[in-house]
Order: structure tokens, then sequence, then C-alpha cells
């Protein structure tokens, strides 16, 4: 099938790179011309592990191509992805900016030509937003042959390509049932896997989105506060989520405590489903409840690192390892570290700080920082040493080394990376979140 994505953003660029791998004939289109540019020289303008490989194969092979021209993406197309951006509006209320995707509906109607064409909606858009788009494409074009479908993504940073190729189910919202089997045949490489299909309404796929990641964010903060509740009472969350997660009507995904949920997903789509059921007189306290403890966890970090250094930070020196707001990605969109880190800085601390993917985006952001080449500079002269993102190579740091390089050996660890008890046995002072005591 030939099929056009219209944005190479990380949705855009993963859906066309996997669709090509299908064996379909795809062409991404993007108006930024320094990315499209960047692509067709073979570059990568976002850090996802596996895609560079798997773009330069398509490419290779002839299925996958980039342009800055909308009508030579959609020539002889039989689908049109639209995969740009709908960020939160600057006023932070939960509305989502469609400008874009109502723009990008416009200029499709412009380019329809007479053979039917399905216009898949693969953003997240609020309620309502794929009965906008046909209705602005009929005014655009009224001689149109073409059907809107929600088709949702469901990709998790660092494991997009995964979730694209096994997806734990696939979404489809349309009434017409030969727009649907347009979208089963794209996806009919899937049936080899018996990936289950959900064909529902646009409404309910554009809602399902909304709904999977608000579930998703409560169940991150109910444990953060069992996290609190434990330090409170003298009870360790790693032994309690392990035990709650074996319930098999609960699990244990999403049941580890830390400093708050980021990212370009949860924090939008939890305030975009606040926005939506407002609208409609509807009521969400869990979801409010989960955005409000998210904000609070954030400030509970602040107070820990703080506590920990005697009560003040001023003065000190901080290693801080990690940026990101989840490892094997470089998104530092409302990332923990984003609140944290600052507040540090305004009290006097001196912060160095390594990423393996996201200093050169949170240089631009925090430029008081000190920006080092591993986690050993980090802890060079260090009053504490803050593990702030879970990046697989900072899971086996040398104990002993960090020792030698740190001022006092105190470790803060947000992510309950470290046993207490190996700790204690390499002479650090550890601090967790909802640990049985912090280590003397």
């Amino acid at each position: 099938m030939n099929i056009a994505v219209v944005g190479t953003g990380y949705v855009g660029l993963v859906s066309g790179a996997c669709l090509a791998e299908f064996g379909h004939r795809v062409v991404c289109m993007d108006k930024a011309e320094e990315r499209i540019e960047r692509l067709c020289q073979g570059g990568i303008p976002i850090y996802e592990p596996g895609l560079d490989d798997l773009v330069a194969k398509n490419v290779r092979e002839g299925r996958l191509s980039f342009t800055t021209d909308l009508a030579e993406a959609m020539a002889g197309a039989q689908a049109v992805f639209i995969a740009v951006g709908t960020p939160s509006q600057r006023r932070g209320n939960g509305y989502a900016d469609l400008t874009y995707i109502y723009q990008a509906a416009s200029e499709i109607a412009g380019n329809l030509g007479a053979d039917y064409t399905v216009i898949i909606d693969k953003s997240t858009v609020p309620v309502g937003t794929g009965r906008q788009v046909q209705r602005l494409m009929v005014e655009t074009n009224p001689q149109a042959d073409f059907d809107v479908v929600s088709n949702p993504e469901f990709l998790r940073e660092g494991a997009a390509i995964n979730d694209f190729m096994r997806p734990d189910r696939v979404v489809i919202g349309s009434e017409s049932e030969r727009a649907a089997e347009v979208m089963r045949e794209i996806y009919n490489p899937l049936y080899l896997n018996a990936t289950p299909i959900v064909v529902t309404t646009l409404e309910t796929a554009e809602l399902i989105k909304y709904a999977a990641n608000a579930f998703l964010a409560i169940k991150i903060s109910f444990i953060n506060e069992i996290a609190n509740l434990c330090e409170a009472v003298g009870a360790d969350v790693i032994s309690l989520a392990k035990a709650v997660g074996l319930d098999g009507r609960i699990g244990g995904k999403f049941l580890h405590p830390g400093p708050g949920y980021g990212g370009s997903c949860f924090p939008k789509d939890t305030l975009a489903l606040l926005r939506i059921a407002q609208e409609h007189g509807s009521s969400t306290r869990l979801v409010e409840a989960a955005v409000e403890v998210n904000a609070a966890q954030k400030g509970r970090m602040i107070k820990k690192i703080r506590d920990a250094l005697g009560g003040s930070e001023a003065g000190k020196t901080i290693g801080v390892l990690g940026l990101t707001f989840k490892p094997e990605t470089d998104d530092m969109r409302e990332a923990p570290a984003l609140t944290i880190l600052p507040a540090l800085l305004e009290r006097g601390a001196r912060l160095q700080v390594h990423d393996p993917q996201g200093m050169r985006e949170a240089a631009g952001i925090m430029p008081e920082c000190e920006y080092v080449d591993d986690p050993y500079a980090a802890a060079a002269g260090a009053d504490a040493l803050v593990l702030m993102t879970e990046w697989n190579q900072y899971r086996a740091l040398d104990l002993q080394r960090l020792q030698e390089a740190m001022a006092q050996p105190l470790f803060i660890d947000l992510r309950n990376v470290y046993e207490p008890a190996r700790m204690r046995e390499a002479g650090f002072a550890y601090v967790g979140v909802g640990r049985i005591a912090a280590v003397k």
C-alpha cells in the first residue's frame, strides 16, 4: 500500500519507518526543511534505540523516503497519517493546541484526487477532533472521496519500535467499514501475532488514549503516595509493591516509586482529559488527584535532598545522574529534573550533571549546571550524589570509585536502583524513596 505520513516528529518518524518495515511504500512529509534534509542524508533528529538502523534499512530498500512537498507525498497514497504535534497551549490549562492538526487537514484536503483516501489521525487529540477534521476537509474539498479515522498511538519512548511492531492492541475509530478495511490491510502483518484490533467510534478511539495514560498516571501517583506512607511508618515500598503487583488484577508495571512522571504524554494527556471532562460537566476526581500528587512529589524530592544534606544545599556540590524523564530517550519534556534541579540551584547548590542523551537540550534550559562526561566526574568532590534517571549505565557503578571521588559518601537514589544494605556495606549513607529508613 502507498502511505503518506505528515509530520516527522517522534510519532510520525517511528510510525513511518515501522509501516515501511511492514512492506508498505511510505513517504514522510514535513515542512521543516532542515529536518527533512537531515533525514535524506541519513541523520536521525531524535534519539530512539534502533530507529537509525530501521530508517536506513527501509530507505536503502526503497520503501521509505522523505519530502517537504505534500503533493509529492500524497501522490498515489491510499492512506494519509496525520502525526503532527498537539502541545498543551501556553496557558497550561489542559487545552491541546490543534493548530497543526487543522492546518494539515486543510492542506491534505486540497491535495486529494479522485481516488478514495483514508485520513488517519495518529496524533493524540481531544474528543471531537476527528469530526472537526472531517468537517474542515469537506469544506475545503467537497468533491473528495475520503473517510477520517482515529488511530491513536501507544508508543513508549525507548521501546517505540517494539511497541509498534508488537502492540498490545490496535485501535481504529471509524463508522465506515470501507475505511476499517483499509486499516486492517495496513496492519495486516500484525495478524501473525494475533494482535487484537479494536474497531470503535471516532470519539471512543480518541478517548481511549487519554483514559489509558490517565490510568497509568494514577498508578504512578498511587505508589508514590504509598512510598511516602512507607517512610512515615517504617515500611519498605519495594517489598510492598512486589506483593501488590503479584495480584493478577493489579500487575507490577508502573508500581515503581520515584520523583514523579514526566515526558510528552502523561502530563499533557492527564490535563487534557481533565479539560475534556470539565467541558462536558463530568467529574474526574481520581485524575485530578493524580495530577496533584505528581506535582507534590517533585517538591518532596527537593525536601528529601535538602534534608539529607543537613537542611541546606547552599554551598554544597551535588552530583546528578540522569536528566531525561526516563532512560533510553533524549526527551526532557516535563522531566522531574526540570523542577528539582532549578530549586537546588536557587538555594546556592553547585550541580555536576551527567546524562547519556539529555545534556545538549538541558544545557539550553539550565546553563548554570556543569555538564560532565561520565558519572564519576559528576561525583568528583560532591557532597551528595543524586540518581535521577535509571539509565542502565548507572545500575552497576563502581561504588568504591564513587566513594573515593566524593567529598562525603551520600547517595540519594530517587529511583531505588540500589539496595540499602549493599550501600551500607560500601560505606555510603543511603536515601531512597519509600525504603526502610535512610542508611547512615
